[in-house]
This record gives C-alpha cells, structure tokens and sequence, in this order.
C-alpha cells in the first residue's frame, strides 16, 4: 500500500513509520515502492528511506534494480539521498554497494531513531 499524498521522501519498509509523524509516502511492499518511484519521476525526490526484507519472501532488490536500471540508461532518479535503515547488516552493505555503483548519495541509517514500529502504521 502506498499514501496517496506525493512528498519529497519515500520510505520503502514493511511494518515500520517514521516516529515523528513527518509527511512521507509509505510503500509496505517492492511493488508499491517501485509505484512510488514511477510517481517521482522526472522530479525530486529529497530523501528514499529502504529496509531489505519486506515480509514473506519479498525483498527491497526490484526497487534497487530500477535504480540502476534508470543510472545504466542514463536517467537516474533524482534522489538527495538515499539512507540504508535495514536491520540487515549483509543486505544493507550490498544495497549501498550497488546504488553508489550507479552514482546515488547512499548512508548507512541502521538503527536510526527516525523510523520504529508504531501501533498503528499503514
């Protein structure tokens, strides 16, 4: 499920939110973040927030693969940056690994306190 509001940050994670409430396209699944992505582009996209697992057997790679498919034909997404936040140590570095390959401003934001499990996330 992804919000409908279009916002400078999309946060692609299955179960958790951003704790201060702050405005943000949510996407629980690859697909919605790869929905999510189409919508921005052609404009900027402040801040992309990605969790490795996604629940079940689904991952955060279909969305790094359009990624780089859009750097490999020249068309990247406009991305400020792009913050790691998987509790994933080994798929975290593989994904910065990948997307600084391609040119994107990639940090590391395991553990960040910006994003927690809330009650009642989407």
């Amino acid at each position: 499920m992804v919000t409908e509001k279009l916002t400078g940050i999309v946060l692609v994670d299955d179960l958790r939110s951003f704790v201060d409430g702050r405005m943000a396209q949510v996407a629980r699944t690859s697909r919605a973040g790869i929905e999510a992505l189409e919508r921005h582009r052609g404009r900027r996209l402040d801040e992309l927030w990605l969790d490795h697992d996604l629940g079940e057997d689904d991952t955060i790679w279909p969305v790094v693969e359009v990624l780089e498919r859009a750097a490999y034909e020249e068309r990247p997404f406009n991305i400020g940056v792009v913050y790691v936040h998987s509790a994933n140590p080994a798929g975290a570095e593989k994904i910065m690994q990948a997307l600084r390959r391609w040119g994107y401003n990639v940090r590391p934001a395991a553990g960040s306190p910006q994003v927690g499990y809330l009650p009642d996330a989407d």
